[in-house]
């Protein structure tokens, strides 16, 4: 009995010490964890501060992934994003009436640079310079007539990137006949690619036929038009032509797709390396005619941001795309020709012909 009264004793005993340190613990005063401070990234609504860059672009009339002249400059603008820290954003124009709108979308936003795309935007971009002077203003395609001393007009020397297309084209030409499909003649960049592209291969093959055909439609439709190149690749490559240059935004990319689709017969792109923007040419795409838009545009966005922002006319730098898959088949010799015409191009010991 006694025995059964100490076993109870000490069970009671254990239960009210563990009943007064289980009290003890739920009365301990509780720290919250120490706030973490994460400092706010910029937003488009900080951009009226001095110390936020924001970018905007304006494309012409058409997308900005057209996989050639918009996209091109829009990487421009993404790379001021990833090395600059910029915030960027773009306006696709669907009309023409709505450049000076578009263009205004971004000065209200209090944005700090605009691209403005093409040659047409040309005079939007001036008026809103002239309006804005605490905006800078990148005209790409855009010769400045006169200094506006918050406008850089991003220009380049189509005709010697068009001279180096057609040197190519003739070299690799077994029909002696090749052609160009091209966009409006309104737009002297896209006169000058065709004048350097026939002279290049007249250069190198006098006797070379070169049929050269220019959209007849306007501003509005004539870089947008990809059934049109097509349909001219197509009436080319059947009066014999086995190299195809396609100029002129989705329209010349409709001709370089259409090539593609026809065994033994090259094409060349335009403005960018196209065998990395259009795929679907590149059964056929043996170089393009490259105008180093992405560059361009960042090293003046950089500029812009580092206070030495150049007025007038910024000469960008063009020249031929690897060959690619094609490397192979592009005889030595052929590359050495080129190599030693671009020197000369270069140096000013060639000329391309060209007289804008």
């Amino acid at each position: 009995m006694q025995k059964s009264l100490l076993f109870i004793t000490l069970l009671l005993v254990v239960a009210l010490i563990a009943a007064c340190g289980g009290q003890q613990a739920s009365t301990q005063p509780t720290t919250a964890p120490a706030a973490t401070t994460v400092p706010s990234q910029p937003a488009e609504a900080d951009c009226p501060k001095p110390e936020v860059l924001c970018v905007g672009l304006v494309t012409d009339v058409g997308e900005v992934d057209d996989k050639s002249f918009n996209q091109s400059a829009w990487e421009g603008v993404k790379r001021a994003e990833r090395e600059l820290g910029a915030i960027v954003n773009y306006v696709e124009t669907k009309d023409a009436k709505d450049y000076a709108a578009n263009i205004g979308l971004f000065i209200e936003k209090g944005y700090d640079v605009i691209v403005t795309v093409g040659f047409a935007l040309g005079e939007a971009t001036i008026e809103a310079a002239k309006a804005h002077p605490e905006v800078k203003f990148i005209g790409v395609d855009q010769f400045q007539a006169e200094v506006v001393p918050n406008v850089a007009g991003l220009i380049f020397a189509e005709d010697k990137a068009g001279f180096l297309a057609g040197v190519l084209a003739a070299e690799m030409s077994k029909s002696n006949k090749i052609a160009a499909v091209l966009g409006t003649n309104l737009v002297p960049p896209v006169v000058a690619f065709k004048e350097g592209f026939e002279n290049g291969a007249k250069y190198v093959k006098p006797d070379i036929q070169v049929i050269s055909t220019y959209h007849p439609g306007g501003l509005d439709t004539a870089f947008t038009d990809p059934k049109w190149g097509a349909d001219q690749a197509k009436l080319a490559i059947d009066q014999g032509a086995d190299v195809i240059f396609g100029a002129g935004g989705k329209t010349g990319n409709g001709a370089l797709i259409e090539t593609a689709a026809n065994k033994g017969v090259y094409c060349i792109g335009v403005d960018t390396d196209q065998w990395e923007t259009l795929p679907e040419a590149r059964p056929c795409l043996i170089s393009s005619a490259m105008k180093l838009i992405t560059p361009g545009v960042f090293d003046l966005i950089t500029k812009a941001k580092e206070g030495n922002f150049p007025a007038g006319n910024y000469v960008g730098e063009v020249g031929l795309a690897p060959f690619h898959d094609f490397d192979a088949q592009i005889p030595a010799e052929v590359k050495a020709k080129i190599a030693e015409i671009d020197k000369g191009l270069r140096d000013g010991s060639i000329s391309t012909g060209y007289k804008p």
